[in-house]
């Protein structure tokens, strides 16, 4: 792992590195996750250089004193600025809240990119008023409501699910809580006509956290915009077909 600091906090990233001459992706992961959800995009590397980096208190990252909503939003933004810039990234690839950070970075950054890939994402992305009190009083019920069908993966096998409920635990129930806070208060819809950079809007069919109509609905606004369905996925898409994934953000990229 390298870090980089900024704002008087290190953020940490990790490159996959298999000598590709092709464009930087950075990768961006949703709530409560970490860079390892891309362990899987790391055959990529063959093609793209491929950096995947933890957002501030998630991971090897340094916390930062923010509250959840806009202030956590625009602290993600610094941090994928920061380690953007230290490896003169040229894609952005944001999974469901990381898509979120993606696009504010859009909009609200002076960031040069040529491609932006937005899976499992949205214009807005409303958490479940049951999660958001389960988040803080009942941890347990959001692990179980997780590994439930359609809502991480569409039919992962049991060491998936126990590898995605161990990364959760190590996040915990604090940053958890403030990702959902700030995911639900996320809402660009009627700003994104002003983004013009190419993008792939990737979504599992099954996906129920964030549907392919989100994401038709983001293609709908954004000016250079597709949209690819995933087969037999749901929201970590990338995870749970990692084949598809790749070869999706592959054939996107080298078009």
């Amino acid at each position: 792992m390298q870090t980089v600091t900024h704002h008087g906090r290190e953020t940490a990233y990790r490159t996959f590195d298999r000598g590709a001459n092709g464009p930087t992706i950075l990768a961006v992961h949703g709530s409560g996750g970490t860079h390892r959800v891309w362990t899987p995009q790391s055959k990529l590397a063959t093609e793209f250089q491929f950096v995947a980096l933890d957002l501030s208190g998630h991971g090897e990252s340094e916390d930062v004193s923010a509250e959840p909503g806009y202030e956590a939003l625009s602290a993600y933004v610094d941090d994928v600025v920061a380690v953007a810039e230290a490896v003169d990234a040229d894609v952005l690839l944001g999974n469901s809240l990381g898509g979120a950070v993606v696009l504010t970075t859009l909009l609200e950054r002076d960031l040069d990119v040529s491609e932006t890939i937005l899976a499992g994402a949205g214009a807005r992305l409303p958490v479940l008023d049951d999660l958001l009190r389960w988040v803080s009083a009942d941890f347990e019920r959001v692990l179980e409501f997780f590994q439930e069908p359609d809502h991480l993966f569409h039919d992962a096998d049991d060491a998936t699910l126990e590898l995605s409920q161990a990364a959760l635990r190590e996040t915990g129930s604090d940053i958890l809580e403030r990702d959902f806070r700030t995911a639900h208060a996320f809402d660009v819809r009627g700003e994104l006509s002003v983004i013009d950079v190419p993008t792939l809007a990737l979504v599992g069919e099954y996906d129920r956290l964030t549907p392919p109509y989100y994401h038709e609905q983001l293609c709908a606004e954004l000016p250079d915009c597709e949209v690819t369905v995933l087969d037999d996925a749901a929201h970590l898409a990338m995870l749970e077909v990692p084949e598809q994934f790749n070869d999706a953000v592959s054939g996107f990229l080298t078009e």
